[in-house]
């Protein structure tokens, strides 16, 4: 009888799972943003009220306490309601599908141009690479939330406007990152046998140097997702992100700030939460995600 030793090899999604499932710390945090994420997609479906629709909003419903009915009788508001009449439960589920899409839009957007720039700079090197590195310390050197003001001063409000702005914060942190990874892989063989081959420096760059690469910057994607809504939340809450026709979790905390000294809390206290909690299960997912993919930083 002819015995065969053999190893299995796990799989990067059954490693993912087993190092997710050992911790339920970020299993509950895995669990609580794909709740968060599912509720934003199918918010229509979801919600007694559409809070971007002029004609569902009642004047004389605004500022009703949680568990308070409607001026008709016809709804019932279990989170209260803001100034407008707007239903806090319903505007908080279409916030957090604004929050979401900003974060991971500007996000996406950043790694795209970041990978790019860093992977030019550590396969092109020297003045490319110096020119690419110093713009990303200037860059650097300045609070993320400063630019943001700066730029969103200059665009003016606007979903697009803000997505653009956090790009233009977010990208250096992929840049420093992806070049640091890559001039690691550029003293390895497999690049020296590529080049060898008279292979183009697109095609070394993007289907041997980057898939190498990957690595941490699923890492600080994960991160700078949180960073992005938090950072968004704040410019909308000083009044320079998004217009109110287009509430996100930080307008809606705004939106009740003037009212916390009369005791109507309500207002800015559900979003607030319903924001802390998303960053939170965020930061929890991106701490595993670390843990998994950076075995060296493993507790």
């Amino acid at each position: 009888m002819n015995h065969s030793n053999s190893v299995e090899i796990e799989s990067p999604t059954k490693r993912l799972w087993r190092t997710f499932s050992a911790d339920w710390i970020a299993l509950v945090g895995l669990a609580v943003l794909c709740s968060l994420i599912l509720l934003a997609i199918f918010a229509p479906l979801l919600v007694p009220q559409n809070p971007y629709d002029l004609a569902q909003l009642n004047i004389l419903d605004g500022r009703l306490p949680p568990g308070s009915r409607s001026f008709d009788e016809k709804m019932f508001y279990f989170l209260g309601t803001d100034d407008q009449g707007r239903d806090i439960y319903s505007a908080i589920i279409y916030g957090m599908r604004i929050s979401l899409g900003v974060g991971i839009l500007s996000t996406l957007g950043a790694l795209i141009a970041g990978t790019t720039l860093g992977l030019s700079a550590a396969y092109m090197g020297k003045k490319i690479d110096s020119l690419i590195m110093r713009i990303v310390d200037i860059q650097l050197s300045f609070p993320a939330i400063l630019i943001a003001l700066i730029l969103l001063a200059v665009f003016g409000q606007g979903m697009g406007k803000i997505i653009i702005a956090l790009i233009t914060v977010q990208w250096a942190y992929y840049a420093r990152t992806v070049r640091s990874a890559a001039l690691v892989e550029m003293g390895k063989e497999y690049i020296e046998a590529a080049r060898s081959l008279g292979l183009g420096h697109g095609r070394i760059i993007f289907n041997h140097l980057l898939p190498n690469c990957i690595a941490p910057l699923i890492v600080v994607a994960a991160v700078q997702i949180a960073a992005a809504i938090a950072l968004e939340a704040t410019l909308s809450f000083l009044g320079l992100g998004l217009p109110i026709t287009e509430p996100s979790l930080g307008l809606l905390i705004s939106n009740g700030y003037a009212y916390l000294m009369s005791g109507k809390y309500w207002i800015s206290f559900y979003p607030g939460l319903a924001l802390l909690v998303m960053i939170v299960s965020i930061n929890l997912v991106a701490d595993r995600l670390t843990d998994t993919l950076n075995p060296r930083l493993q507790k």
